[in-house]
């Protein structure tokens, strides 16, 4: 109860910091259409490891692999059988940036997909990266940087973080471009990443009384349109450049947002609750069985039997009795009035459940 009162006196002071910093940059808002990042994946070999490699009996397809790269290589495996415990078939995924250019390189994750202990100290054999199309766009290769370790004996083992996943930093050359001419744009859209009536008009307002002329214009809730010939700018880059730096005051939904699984209440600094009454409390049904054997006495005809014995009781705990949440004009009367009641969190997410469907809760309610 205590941790929850503190977090809740902490969301108090820190919330409306956030509400009230004053404008955000249209770049930290938006993403422009065309400038974005692609998926990138591909199937390899990492090997060099300390016998906490796949199991080739359990992993099969680590073999098949290994296989086709020595062939590849000019080595003739056909009709061999492989034993090593030192490779393991891992997946290789990578983003390719927007405007990536061929021969800068990437980041890349190796994910063990086999039995493999750990990866630690392991090298990525050349791997393809295919986009979504089927093309490959890059090629990564490198020593895997694990994030954990794992340690075992006869009897006990150990294991800390994810042994079975690391990275490459720069572990991938781009080979292959993707084929956007951004350059001959003439309208671009702006999708906010919250879509909002009001904060689309805010932008189109700002980014016309920087260009003074109407350059761009709100299409819906999450689109604003931008005319970069209107803009008289050199290039979209140039427009771009001038318009992702304004400064637009957003203006969010109200919410309140519940973790069930480890019990977290956010709520938003425009979170509204009207007047309501809340009662809580838990009633507890106990049954015990108690069952009783009878035996006859020594040398005595019978049988012993065994008579079943129930103990059932009820109780219930007092609860909060009926406690008043006031209506709430600003976030700290909201968690002064939830605090009032003097409940723990699972229990403040049940009350917030009922408030809501009681038609108090004026916020969006989210549940994860």
């Amino acid at each position: 109860m205590i941790r929850f009162l503190f977090f809740l006196t902490a969301l108090l002071f820190f919330l409306p910091g956030i509400a009230h910093t004053g404008p955000i940059r249209i770049k930290d808002l938006v993403e422009f259409d065309g400038v974005r990042g692609n998926d990138l994946i591909g199937y390899g070999l990492v090997v060099g490891l300390n016998g906490t490699g796949d199991g080739l009996r359990n992993s099969p397809f680590t073999e098949e692999i290994m296989s086709n790269i020595l062939e590849r290589l000019g080595v003739n495996v056909t009709g061999e059988q492989f034993r090593p415990k030192n490779v393991a078939a891992v997946f290789v995924t990578a983003t390719l940036p927007p405007f990536a250019r061929a021969g800068s390189r990437i980041d890349v994750t190796v994910s063990a997909i086999g039995d493999a202990k750990s990866l630690l100290g392991g090298t990525l054999v050349m791997t393809p990266l295919n986009a979504a199309d089927g093309q490959i766009y890059a090629v990564a290769q490198g020593t895997v940087i694990a994030g954990g370790a794992s340690a075992e004996g006869n009897g006990a083992s150990v294991v800390e973080g994810v042994p079975t996943s690391g990275s490459i930093p720069s572990g991938a050359r781009i080979e292959r471009e993707i084929d956007f001419d951004f350059s001959t744009l003439r309208q671009l859209r702006l999708a906010l990443r919250n879509p909002d009536f009001t904060t689309a008009g805010r932008i189109e307002t700002a980014i016309n009384a920087r260009f003074q002329k109407p350059v761009a214009v709100m299409m819906d809730s999450g689109t604003v349109m931008i005319d970069i010939t209107a803009t008289r700018m050199q290039s979209p880059a140039h427009a771009l450049s001038a318009i992702e730096n304004i400064m637009v005051e957003p203006q969010r939904k109200a919410r309140v947002i519940v973790d069930q699984r480890s019990g977290t209440i956010v709520l938003g600094e425009d979170v509204r609750i009207s007047r309501v009454a809340v009662s809580q409390g838990n009633l507890t049904l106990r049954i015990q069985e108690e069952p009783l054997v009878v035996q006859p006495n020594p040398f005595a005809p019978g049988d012993t039997v065994v008579i079943p014995r129930t103990a059932a009781s009820i109780s219930e705990q007092p609860g909060t009795g009926l406690a008043e949440v006031r209506g709430g004009t600003s976030l700290s009367e909201v968690i002064a009035g939830l605090n009032a009641l003097g409940v723990s969190p699972r229990d403040m997410i049940d009350i917030l459940k009922s408030i809501k469907a009681a038609g108090a809760l004026h916020a969006e309610f989210i549940v994860r």
